[in-house]
């Protein structure tokens, strides 16, 4: 897998999870620690993509 589709693959489950977020919160029966774990797992990705292409302004 070249470095570009990895980071492609990267930014595409980021997507996904920022999707899944919203939807999670616009139900009245969220379970707050599973939308906590989620936003981890986004934010690790995150910087696992801006590690890949070489940012150095993580945050």
């Amino acid at each position: 897998m070249s470095m570009q589709s990895h980071i492609a693959e990267l930014e595409r489950r980021h997507a996904a999870l920022e999707r899944e977020i919203a939807t999670a919160l616009l139900h009245p029966s969220v379970d707050n620690l599973e939308v906590a774990d989620m936003k981890r797992r986004k934010l690790r990705l995150k910087d696992e993509i801006q590690k890949l292409r070489g940012d150095d302004t993580v945050h």
